[in-house]
């Protein structure tokens, strides 16, 4: 029997109430990753719609791009698993903010430059920062959301972050890049100091507010690096079928993204307006259906929401393809939304594949292997983007995800039932 009193107020109050309630009883240290992850995204948002528009205008070809961003893929992965190893030892927090002074560098470099090569060493400590505080942000996410809340939680984060803020982003930067005279050198390059102010900002609050919780396993051994990761793989074949997974998953990052706003504004004619309602249409869909999806994930399991939101994505990318005006963009923009909702989802089963004092170590083992293949097919998509045809990258990425990654994810199990007993040793959270 329903409460008369939730009969009364109506959906409005009691979805407000459950909501408060969710958050309630989540530790604090979910609380401070979802602020720092809501203000990073506010920085990357500002800069993503002219990040590629900004290295092109420095002088970089197509290829050049694919090889800026394969430089800090490739050696982002490579520290990967070391990185996972040492959060596994000495806990998140240390690692958390080597990340973000690493993001700070980044932005400033991008904003000092007067070439494109110069853009080399910006995108490696823009890869190397997003790369290991990232890691960071899910290993705490990972072990301190129980499965039942998850997806959920970890939809909120990118509800908060790439919906609210990272609306506000785009519309900020439009703003900024006018005021300095359009979508030009001059025009771009205050968004990396703003960047920067705020990445300062999210260090100070990692610093000062997250605790040194570690997820040690009682009575470990001495740690010995090979060991402990291979030991990690131990867990099964259906570890190694994510690996595949995860890493066509995260393809777009270095294979769709960067070349998507160049797309638009050189092929399709998009100014900046344009580009940004394309990255605001994108955080629109997150705050609209991030967590209702997350919920439903929470109730009737990941994948099934998976099969949903996988081909609204390629959908996007066709769309950018063939669209005949700039409303056709932003809705392309707006569909692109759903990457980054599944993104969340499929790192809810990623956590629920090992035992939290496992986590840092697997973690980095997927990007390990996330970020090689990420390198290769971002290199591949400059030379696609010179010598092929700018519209096969987006076509080549949706062959492969329907082709490898469809059919893999569907032979893998449902991990929403999935429990491990969680072992901490020090921190409160």
């Amino acid at each position: 029997m329903s409460n008369p009193v939730e009969q009364y107020a109506g959906p409005l109050p009691a979805f407000l109430g459950n909501a408060l309630s969710f958050l309630k009883r989540q530790q604090r240290d979910w609380k401070i990753t979802v602020l720092r992850t809501s203000l990073d995204k506010l920085a990357y948002q500002m800069v993503f719609p002219y990040l590629s528009i900004y290295i092109v205008a420095l002088g970089a070809t197509g290829t050049q791009l694919g090889i800026v961003n394969s430089i800090g893929m490739i050696i982002a992965g490579f520290c990967g698993p070391f990185t996972g190893w040492l959060i596994d030892r000495i806990g998140p927090k240390k690692i958390y903010m080597i990340g973000i002074g690493f993001m700070a560098v980044s932005y400033l470099t991008y904003g000092l430059a007067k070439n494109w090569g110069v853009t080399i060493i910006a995108m490696v400590g823009y890869w190397l920062g997003l790369a290991t505080s990232s890691h960071s942000c899910a290993t705490i996410c990972g072990n301190c959301l129980v499965n039942r809340d998850r997806a959920t939680g970890m939809l909120i984060c990118e509800t908060v972050a790439a919906g609210l803020l990272g609306m506000a982003g785009p519309m900020l930067a439009t703003w900024l890049v006018t005021l300095y005279g359009g979508v030009n050198i001059d025009g771009i390059r205050p968004l990396f100091f703003s960047g920067l102010m705020i990445t300062i900002g999210t260090f100070v609050v990692v610093l000062t507010q997250l605790s040194e919780r570690t997820w040690v396993k009682a009575g470990s051994q001495r740690p010995i690096l090979l060991k402990d990761i291979s030991e990690v793989l131990k867990g099964g074949g259906h570890l190694k079928k994510w690996l595949v997974v995860a890493s066509i998953a995260q393809l777009p990052l270095g294979m769709v993204f960067p070349f998507t706003q160049v797309f638009a504004y050189q092929i399709k004619g998009a100014n900046e307006f344009v580009l940004g309602a394309m990255v605001t249409g994108s955080a629109l869909a997150s705050i609209a259906l991030a967590i209702p999806l997350g919920r439903l994930a929470d109730r009737i399991g990941r994948k099934k929401i998976l099969y949903i939101t996988i081909p609204l994505f390629w959908i996007s990318n066709l769309m950018l393809i063939l669209a005949p005006s700039p409303a056709f963009l932003v809705i392309a923009g707006i569909l692109q939304g759903f990457y980054f909702i599944g993104a969340s989802i499929a790192a809810a089963i990623e956590r629920e594949l090992v035992p939290p004092e496992q986590m840092g170590r697997w973690i980095g083992i997927n990007r390990f292997f996330k970020m090689l293949l990420g390198a290769f097919l971002a290199l591949t998509a400059g030379i696609i983007w010179d010598k092929v045809g700018p519209q096969y990258i987006f076509i080549l990425f949706v062959g492969i995800d329907l082709l490898i990654r469809m059919p893999l994810l569907i032979s893998i199990p449902e991990t929403l039932h999935n429990h491990f007993k969680p072992k901490v040793d020090g921190g409160q959270g």
